[in-house]
């Protein structure tokens, strides 16, 4: 009762859907699929009869297990909460709920528990898979609930962003951008305060207790900082109640602010109003290009006025980045989990980020046309398909012409410094723009394929994430193996299987092709052949093999967009002779 009337709703009708019971099951699924791969990666087909190395594995499992859940738990959490709120926005339903006699109270908690309920009960479906690892030794029971706890309320906290900012800003991507990049922000802000400060000091560690990561570390290995404790206690309550505080501080911001943003004041635009003097109606008038799609995209604030502070927001991220590297240099820190040196995981962060950016800016091109009814009027223009999708995808690389270009740059400096030949420059620089082109077709696809925004935006930045995570944990088992690509094909093949079968079933979910169906098989095989390319230290044949892949999938979305554009978007028309 304390969250309202939207959340009661939201909790009778969910069990109704099958999607619910099928999350539940495939996430289980998933951790079990993981679990059996890391077996295979780790013993493969021997026998195992020590009682040792299998608590070995049970600890390993468990460490796999959590860091992954709360990679998940921060990512979607915010994610499902911002695009709630940024529908009924676009949607201009937020204004009814606006008009009932509901508090702030319920609206806000209600919409942010409401999102926050499949992120819940995905929690609570892995804690009987947890339970399964507790019987194979190396972990407590307390460790297991602490990271459970923690898990939750760090997504309660990621989750109260998202809606604050949701509750903000007025446009999706906005909203999308600043939820991600706030959350990178923040933590790498508490990092560096803890560098500043010193981690051993009494600010430091009250500043470390808001780095849900810290908390998780200590949490798979409490012995850390209690190195002559006779028995070990979980050092993670402090965490869990600053995650707790985090959300309270910020959802009671949304709550005082909801009705100061909402309705929002762009709603009415004063410079089409009647002059009261003259009686006449002022409008400026712009030339247009031949193709206004990308005119719209370029020459309007298609996505809001303020769209500078994201990319302010981005050169934050990008400079603790450059710091991270610069220091990791001077220092001269080993790679990063022995799989990549400092400089280039500093590369691949901040390249995730920009391909994430990239993926929400094309996404929401297409949602915001349809939550605004304006897509239907461009079907009844003479726009074809080919001005369409080239202008949206024009808009979107213009958009974030500066997301793309900063890495780039980096990867100059680092050829500049010797840390990169030349020929690896043309691979990594050539390899990252061919991902850009693929994140920006992959969001316009999504948005074609899905009626509905929120499962628009949550496929297309779930898979652009689930992608680069399944790349992760896959280098992780392969170097905790340490054996050869033949002998980790068949031990993989599952986990391989698995990511096809969630790439085809997003893929092809309105329109399916044999182009797309082989690009979903195919695309996790080669992606598996090129990470252990590059752990062996070949260059030339992963960039090939990564070319061949994504540019084929890139491809197999385009063609039929600018060519069954009517089919796509479920319009017909006839032929016009």
């Amino acid at each position: 009762m304390f969250a309202g009337p939207i959340f009661s709703r939201e909790v009778l009708t969910t069990p109704r859907h099958l999607k619910h019971f099928v999350l539940r099951a495939g996430y289980v699924g998933a951790l079990f699929v993981l679990m059996y791969t890391a077996g295979q990666a780790t013993f493969g087909w021997q026998q195992v009869r020590n009682l040792g190395d299998v608590a070995r594995f049970g600890h390993l499992l468990f460490q796999l297990f959590s860091m992954v859940q709360l990679a998940l738990v921060l990512f979607f959490a915010p994610l499902f909460a911002a695009s709630r709120v940024a529908q009924e926005k676009d949607r201009q339903t937020l204004v009814l709920l606006l008009m009932t006699d509901l508090w702030n109270r319920e609206l806000v908690l209600g919409k942010l528990l409401a999102s926050l309920l499949p992120v819940a009960v995905l929690i609570a479906a892995s804690a009987p898979v947890f339970a399964m690892i507790y019987i194979l030794g190396g972990i407590s029971l307390e460790q297991i609930g602490w990271s459970l706890g923690l898990s939750a309320a760090a997504g309660l906290a990621a989750g109260s962003w998202g809606s604050l900012v949701a509750f903000w800003r007025e446009k999706t991507f906005q909203t999308l951008a600043i939820s991600v990049l706030g959350l990178v922000l923040f933590i790498g802000v508490v990092e560096a305060a803890v560098a500043i400060v010193g981690a051993g000091s009494p600010l430091g560690r009250a500043l470390a207790y808001a780095d849900p990561f810290r908390g998780m570390l200590l949490i798979l290995d409490p012995l850390a900082v209690q190195l002559r404790a006779q028995k070990a206690a979980v050092p993670a309550l402090n965490y869990v109640l600053a995650m707790l505080a985090l959300a309270a501080l910020t959802n009671t911001i949304a709550i005082f602010g909801l009705r100061v943003w909402n309705p929002s004041r762009t709603m009415s635009d004063p410079r089409s109003e009647t002059d009261a003097k003259t009686g006449v109606t002022r409008a400026k008038t712009r030339e247009i290009w031949n193709n206004p799609i990308i005119w719209r995209e370029i020459c309007t604030s298609a996505y809001g006025r303020k769209a500078i502070f994201i990319k302010l927001a981005y050169l934050c991220v990008f400079g603790f980045m450059a710091a991270y590297a610069y220091r990791a240099q001077q220092a001269g820190a080993d790679n990063v989990l022995g799989m990549i040196s400092p400089q280039g995981f500093a590369f691949v962060a901040v390249g995730l980020v920009s391909l994430l950016l990239v993926n929400a800016q094309a996404v929401t091109a297409l949602t915001s046309e349809r939550d605004a009814k304006t897509l239907e009027l461009l079907l009844v223009t003479d726009i074809s398909a080919r001005e369409f999708i080239y202008g949206k995808i024009g808009g979107v690389l213009y958009n974030t012409r500066e997301i793309i270009l900063l890495p780039l740059l980096a990867l100059l400096w680092f050829t500049w410094q010797g840390r990169l030949t030349w020929e690896n420059f043309s691979y990594v620089a050539g390899g990252f723009l061919l991902l850009t082109v693929f994140a920006a077709m992959l969001g316009l696809h999504a948005g074609l394929s899905f009626d509905n925004s929120r499962s628009a935006i949550g496929n297309s930045l779930g898979t652009m994430f689930f992608l680069f995570l399944g790349v992760f944990i896959c280098m992780m088992l392969i170097v905790e193996a340490r054996s050869s690509f033949l002998l980790q094909l068949p031990s993989f093949l599952v986990f391989i299987l698995g990511g096809s079968m969630g790439l085809w079933a997003s893929l092809t979910h309105k329109n399916p092709s044999p182009a797309l169906t082989a690009s979903a098989f195919c695309l996790p095989f080669f992606t598996f052949y090129s990470i252990t390319g590059f752990l062996l230290g070949d260059t030339l044949g992963v960039w090939v093999v990564m070319t061949a892949a994504y540019g084929f999938t890139t491809l197999a979305m385009l063609v039929p967009a600018i060519s069954e554009f009517d089919v796509a978007l479920g319009r017909t028309t006839l032929d016009k002779g």
